[in-house]
């Protein structure tokens, strides 16, 4: 009898092994993410300029629906754009009837927030600056808590159309509307 305990708590730790050891670094298409022009989303804040008419320049957030409403030429899709492409479809509207050779500029004035969650002091929602990391994400949520596990988390990101989650380090970089998951560690 006492044979058989020892080898049903052997097989039951080599199946927990593997849930030790089950780190998967994050998928090609977060990394991917980062090498491609910025896409709006809601909550992304624009600074449009529109020189020599101050009465059509200004500060513009993409709404729920994903639009930014614009004078004169009233909706203008966002969502999934870069401000690139957003900046020439303001040009093309404003030159079609309301100016005369529109020169316009549009720039990211205040990035989404991204969110942080699981084993820090205080999750939440915070304001996104560039260049964070996962290590700045949990910093500004107030650090670990002493459960967390401290080397990994789980970090999940609108790509296009799909959603997707992978393992991240403490070095890797978020993007706006990002959301962290910092797990528990198991020891």
């Amino acid at each position: 009898m006492k044979h058989l305990r020892l080898a049903i708590l052997a097989v039951s730790a080599l199946t927990l092994l593997p849930a030790c050891a089950s780190y998967q670094p994050a998928p090609d298409a977060i990394h991917q993410s980062l090498a491609q022009p910025y896409r709006l989303d809601s909550g992304d804040r624009l600074k449009v300029i529109v020189f020599g008419e101050e009465g059509l320049t200004g500060t513009f957030t993409v709404d729920k629906a994903g639009f930014i409403a614009f004078p004169l030429v009233g909706e203008v899709p966002a969502r999934g754009r870069s401000p690139e492409q957003i900046r020439q479809e303001l040009t093309e509207r404003l030159a079609d009837g309301y100016l005369n050779k529109p020169d316009v500029t549009v720039e990211v004035d205040q990035y989404r927030p991204f969110f942080i969650m699981g084993e820090v002091a205080n999750g939440g929602q915070y304001n996104y600056v560039p260049g964070m990391t996962v290590q700045n994400a949990v910093a500004i949520a107030g650090g670990y808590t002493p459960r967390a596990e401290q080397t990994t988390a789980d970090v999940t990101r609108r790509n296009g159309g799909e959603i997707i989650t992978g393992r991240a380090v403490p070095t890797d970089p978020l993007m706006p509307g990002d959301t962290v998951y910092v797990r528990e560690r198991w020891f």
